[in-house]
């Protein structure tokens, strides 16, 4: 599934990292959309919602179809699956697997918006959650089926930060479209955002202070280490209990003085949320109905195991965007600022990026000769 929080540092500028786990591995691939960008988004008989950026956008994204060879993946065939805008806005889809149903019927001469363009849509034009918000008032959105999901219906729901603090969640429950404020600043997957957070009123006594002595009776107990305050975070990596972990390590996790310390700060908080293959699998005779993809196991003997495809930290004041895939242990770095002088879209598969922990041997055997 996914995990996403807002660290916040020392002077309360915002830092945003999310992790993305699914059952396989697919082509994501990284793009910048310069402003100016235009294209449409379009739900079947509807007209068209036209967009046109008005920002510069970078985006972990995915294509909408299958390629073919007459007819191959251009930029406006791009999904948004994680972004941030050169405002300092930032844009994220996570698993919903009860997202689709009924939704509300909207007159046929009205331009929708496909949720699967939210991302760019958002991204594209506006520079605050507020912003977002306003415009979700008179812009109707609906699902529809993935072909590159094997003809799911959008199993999603939305997060929008900006750099003032405020985040949003846009979500589909069976059909119905909610719009939340998030003053956690935490998502994670299902059930709904607003359970989550009566949920997180079943936690009131966590704390990050120790309390390494209690007595019983005649008896002083004591604990042998530090770390006993974490002794009441859920465990498991279920989304309730994700959600839990990941507000209590935004609230309490230290609070640096600088953006650097920050976004190595923050790489810390989400290795707590990284998942290796095979830590939960799920057998086909158990059946797997809250996977959005029915993927199967590298031994491909049925079993399903999700893990964290890539992790991505965003600095939304210095709007640099930070990406880790599974096979790599070091992130690599995009300014947006840089990005801005190019004028057209740039496209390029993520695997394309990474890179194993630098080899120190060689420097420190040449240490030896100094």
């Amino acid at each position: 599934m996914c995990t996403s929080l807002v660290y916040r540092d020392a002077a309360g500028r915002s830092y945003f990292g999310r992790t993305l786990e699914l059952t396989i591995d697919l082509p994501y691939l990284i793009t910048w959309f310069p402003k100016g960008f235009a294209m449409s988004s379009q739900i079947a008989n509807h007209p068209p919602v036209r967009i046109t950026t008005q920002y510069g956008v970078f985006a972990v994204t995915m294509p909408a179809r299958i390629p073919t060879q007459d007819n191959p993946i251009g930029p406006r065939d791009l999904k948004v699956l994680e972004g941030l805008n050169d405002q300092g806005l930032t844009f994220s889809l996570l698993s919903y697997p009860t997202a689709a149903g009924d939704e509300v019927p909207v007159p046929s001469e009205t331009a929708v918006l496909s949720a699967s363009d939210l991302g760019l849509w958002a991204l594209g034009q506006f520079r605050s959650v507020a912003e977002v918000k306003a415009a979700l008032v008179t812009q109707p959105v609906m699902l529809e089926a993935l072909a590159m999901l094997g003809g799911v219906v959008s199993p999603f729901h939305y997060l929008v930060n900006d750099a003032s603090g405020a985040s949003l969640v846009i979500e589909f429950h069976q059909g119905k479209m909610s719009v939340y404020d998030n003053p956690v600043r935490v998502l994670t997957n299902a059930p709904p955002f607003d359970w989550h957070l009566t949920n997180l009123d079943n936690y009131t006594y966590l704390s990050n202070v120790d309390r390494p002595t209690a007595t019983f009776g005649d008896y002083l107990a004591s604990q042998p280490d530090s770390g006993v305050a974490t002794s009441g975070l859920p465990a498991s990596n279920t989304s309730v209990g994700r959600f839990v972990r990941a507000a209590f390590y935004a609230q309490y996790t230290e609070k640096v003085e600088t953006p650097d310390r920050a976004v190595t700060t923050l790489a810390h908080v989400m290795n707590n949320f990284d998942r290796p293959r095979g830590v939960t699998i799920d057998l086909p005779e158990a059946g797997i109905s809250h996977l959005e993809v029915k993927g199967l196991d590298e031994a491909g003997d049925g079993a399903a195991t999700e893990f964290t495809c890539w992790t991505s930290l965003s600095d939304l004041d210095r709007k640099l965007f930070f990406l880790r895939s599974y096979d790599t242990f070091n992130y690599t770095r995009f300014d947006l600022t840089a990005l801005a002088g190019a004028d057209r879209p740039l496209v390029l598969p993520s695997k394309r990026f990474g890179a194993d922990a630098l080899e120190g041997t060689a420097a420190l055997l040449e240490s030896a000769r100094d």
